[in-house]
């Protein structure tokens, strides 16, 4: 399984370099792609509707802005989406980050924090963890790594 990693830019790309390389460190493979919900809209819906048949079994949608894209991909498929709300330089991604939480009823969208690249792809790691033992293991062991790393901190 991989996941779909999709951006409205190719601006948004330096934030999703850090999910891509996160996903690296996992193993985990994944397509990546700059579609816009707004430019490219039938080129999205044919990416999206093609996915489980290409092995996609989440999505990670970044934007800034009005930050259409997750929701967009959302509405294409049952899949899980995953939304990194990109920082903006009017608004500093708030505007991008209320986009993204505020779905309508029957179209989910998780979102995490303003250019949280790295957890959407830990979190994308976690969905395919629940039927992958190996997944779940090197999970297992990056969490207890942060936590060794924590208890050795001194001041």
């Amino acid at each position: 399984m991989k996941i779909g990693i999709v951006m409205g830019s190719k601006s948004d790309w330096p934030v999703m370099e850090a999910a891509a390389s996160t996903l690296d460190e996992f193993g985990v493979e994944y397509e990546k792609r700059v579609l816009s919900a707004h430019r490219t809209p039938s080129e999205l819906e044919k990416w999206v509707e093609g996915a489980r048949e290409r092995g996609i079994a989440a999505f990670i949608a970044a934007a800034g802005g009005a930050a259409h894209l997750a929701g967009v991909v959302a509405a294409f498929t049952t899949l899980p989406v995953i939304a990194v709300p990109i920082m903006t330089k009017a608004l500093g991604g708030l505007d991008s980050l209320l986009s993204m939480v505020q779905m309508p009823s029957g179209i989910p969208v998780a979102t995490v924090g303003i250019n949280g690249a790295k957890n959407a792809a830990l979190l994308a790691v976690s969905i395919l963890s629940v039927t992958d033992p190996t997944l779940r293991g090197a999970l297992d062991e990056f969490r207890a790594e942060q936590a060794r790393k924590v208890l050795e901190s001194e001041i």
